[in-house]
């Protein structure tokens, strides 16, 4: 019997994730953290921006524009992780990132590729959930407060007397002292009485026809003490107590079934998947051994990228319009070595370039998070001021440059092995130094990678 699924329908602009970033703005961004690799940058820019466009379609010729996924080929160390977790930093849309190859095949124990699609739905419902807080959060904030008054002072019985108007007049004065003292931060440490669900346990996971399944969910809705969930009353101070009781406060001002259809369909219309490690699911049926999966890890990799629907906790999901990035280093296999169904699903392929030299010295000096600023802003911790000459920084630029190209290439992560070498007995000597500013020059570099850099066998193990 076939599913019938609601039509897309047009959201207004201000609605929509990455509305305000444009292609070139989403380069700059990117900029500021990834030295090189424009082709790749330029690639997903369009891409995220595309996904607005489409928006702004009338829904009958949007849901007929499919994305144009992206394949990103190159050596380790040159950037393609760090362009996915920078895109999953500056877009607003749901984004997972996750490697092909813990995927097997429908069959063999193991994740299925479903279950990328269901990770996406979580995520995606824990960030609705979080907007949802923040529009709610003054009002969840002023009911804690009600609750806490109510703990530290329980209403008068009701009496219709004259006794029982002066009564409210004095329970009344008394209660608005103490939000004042509450607002003040002076019963912070005052010790109550407060009732609060029990942690429940994790979810049960079982091993299905559909893959991984939690099964503690559905088990929590029929029989609710059984995984926990019953009241309790524990002795907290009030500052722990307040925390609590707002917790309990957001979960009941927000609508979760609303949460749900808004993350579901924020994932439909703005959803990115980084497959990495695409390569390692790359190659030809052997028949045996660990690659006897690659090739049905593919083809059910197929289905999800074409366009299906996924039956999740929340929901069906339509993976017709979900963005998928694949990357991979392709030394061994090459993207000929993928089946022909699953190349054409990725029309757009990007090369990216290994790093040189020149790179290197830029990767160490002008990024935001640059290494050198990494260790300089570590030392600073310790009192101890550091400063590198650029000619230092040149000799490290030199040196990685030198053992990749002896060793295995591993790009800019061999700048990390580098930087460490040299900063090892200021890190390991900081809380005690008597100088405290120090100053490293080439001669410096050269002086504490000598040994290695002369050893040949000895700069395989430790470069």
């Amino acid at each position: 019997m076939p599913i019938v699924l609601p039509e897309t329908f047009e959201r207004p602009a201000a609605d929509i994730p990455d509305a305000e970033l444009t292609p070139r703005e989403i380069v700059a961004e990117l900029d500021k953290h990834i030295i090189g690799q424009k082709a790749a940058k330029k690639a997903v820019a369009i891409a995220l921006r595309n996904r607005f466009r489409r928006r702004k379609l009338p829904p009958a010729l949007a849901d007929e524009i499919a994305p144009k996924n992206i394949l990103m080929i190159g050596p380790t160390g040159v950037g393609k992780t760090e362009i996915s977790r920078r895109l999953a930093k500056l877009t607003s849309s749901p984004f997972l990132k996750i490697e092909a190859s813990k995927f097997t095949e429908v069959g063999y124990v193991g994740r299925d590729v479903e279950s990328m699609i269901r990770d996406l739905v979580r995520m995606s419902v824990d960030m609705v959930k979080q907007e949802k807080v923040a529009e709610i959060v003054e009002k969840a904030r002023a009911n804690a407060e009600e609750k806490l008054l109510d703990i530290l002072l329980s209403p008068p019985k009701k009496r219709d007397d004259a006794n029982g108007e002066e009564d409210d007049s004095k329970f009344h004065d008394t209660r608005e002292k103490l939000r004042a003292q509450l607002r003040d931060g002076l019963l912070e440490d005052r010790p109550v009485d407060v009732e609060v669900k029990e942690k429940t346990t994790p979810p049960l996971e079982v091993v299905s026809n559909s893959g991984v399944e939690e099964i503690g969910f559905q088990i929590q809705e029929f029989l609710p003490g059984f995984l926990g969930g019953r009241m309790k009353r524990r002795r907290m101070k009030i500052k722990e107590a307040r925390e609590v009781i707002l917790e309990e406060e957001e979960k009941r001002l927000v609508d979760m079934d609303q949460v749900s259809r808004l993350a579901i369909e924020r994932v439909e219309q703005s959803g990115i998947i980084f497959l990495d490690e695409v390569d390692k699911i790359a190659g030809r049926e052997s028949g045996h051994g660990p690659d006897v999966s690659r090739e049905g890890v593919q083809r059910d990799l197929l289905p999800i990228i074409e366009g299906t629907t996924v039956n999740t906790r929340f929901g069906l999901v339509r993976t017709d319009h979900i963005l998928f990035i694949g990357a991979g280093a392709f030394h061994v296999s090459k993207p000929s070595d993928l089946i022909p169904e699953l190349q054409g699903r990725f029309p757009i392929r990007v090369e990216l370039t290994p790093l040189g030299k020149d790179d290197f010295v830029r990767i160490l000096t002008e990024p935001q998070n640059a290494l050198i600023r990494q260790y300089e802003a570590l030392m600073a911790t310790e009192g101890v001021t550091v400063s590198y000459t650029p000619d230092a920084v040149d000799e490290i630029a030199d040196v990685a440059e030198k053992v990749n190209a002896d060793a295995e290439n591993i790009g800019a992560r061999r700048l990390h092995t580098v930087v460490e070498k040299v900063m090892e007995d200021i890190s390991f000597a900081a809380p005690d130094i008597a100088e405290k500013t120090l100053r490293i020059d080439r001669e410096y570099v050269r002086e504490h990678l000598k040994d290695i850099l002369e050893n040949q066998d000895l700069r395989r193990f430790i470069l």
